[in-house]
């Protein structure tokens, strides 16, 4: 029988229906803690990856919500304390990513990119100011940053960068106000993921120019980057708060 580090242990991951979402809900129900997962528009990816997760023996929610909304937040955190009764811990996970264009070209998507800093930064924000206050004692808080959050190595990202870099400083300041409480907080910076950001940005294939900057010549699995959340969130993480994580195949040496 697997151990179950986390049995007992309620973890809410934003934006939970897809992608590195998925993955991390399947990964820490595989370590028994019991699922919340967000979703805006994939009704039917959340109820997908409840069932996954409910075969695994956990409970699990899925909530509709809206990222964008930071006023939707405290309603949403109150809804899985309302189904669990408790809440040990957050995965602020849910973000868009608007890249291609460069600063100073005419037909740069300026609503968009503000609607990029609204839900990557103050949804996050929100989110964590409405979880702060009900997390338990000993919890855990993982922001899901972005290399780009402190390396830039190619143009047409300056505000999807700006947004996750963003991430940092807020992640450090509230690992300070909630250390007295033995919570950590900790921001992974994945690089290049199978996820439908990633193709949207790159099409159907990793450039072979961006492929030879990683030392290890291949983007991540979703695996091995919720591998690291688990870590963070589990037992063995609970000295670990401040950090920022690369996961990013060398992409930074």
């Amino acid at each position: 029988m697997m151990p179950s580090p986390l049995k007992g242990k309620v973890a809410l991951i934003t934006g939970g229906s897809r992608g590195l979402g998925a993955a991390t809900a399947g990964q820490l129900a595989e370590l028994g803690a019991d699922i919340a997962i967000t979703y805006l528009a994939s009704a039917a990816k959340a109820q997908a990856v409840l069932e996954q997760v409910k075969a695994k023996g956990v409970r699990a929610l899925a909530i509709q919500s809206d990222q964008a909304d930071t006023a939707a937040a405290k309603h949403m955190v109150g809804q899985v304390l309302a189904h669990f009764g408790r809440l040990d811990i957050l995965v602020n996970n849910a973000a868009i990513a608007v890249q291609g264009k460069t600063v100073d070209d005419p037909a740069l998507d300026t609503v968009n990119l503000d609607r990029q800093w609204q839900i990557n930064v103050m949804g996050a924000v929100a989110t964590t100011r409405a979880a702060a206050p009900v997390l338990s004692d000993g919890g855990r808080i993982i922001f899901i940053g972005s290399l780009l959050g402190t390396h830039v190595p190619f143009a047409g990202v300056a505000d999807y960068a700006g947004s996750k870099a963003a991430l940092v400083g807020y992640a450090k300041g509230v690992a300070r106000d909630l250390g007295g409480r033995a919570i950590t907080v900790n921001v992974v910076q994945p690089g290049i993921m199978p996820t439908d950001m990633a193709a949207e940005a790159l099409g159907s294939a990793v450039p072979e120019a961006l492929l030879n900057l990683h030392t290890i010549r291949r983007i991540a699995t979703l695996e091995e980057v919720s591998a690291l959340v688990c870590f963070l969130a589990g037992p063995s993480g609970a000295y670990m708060t401040g950090g920022v994580i690369d996961v990013s195949g060398g992409l930074t040496i």
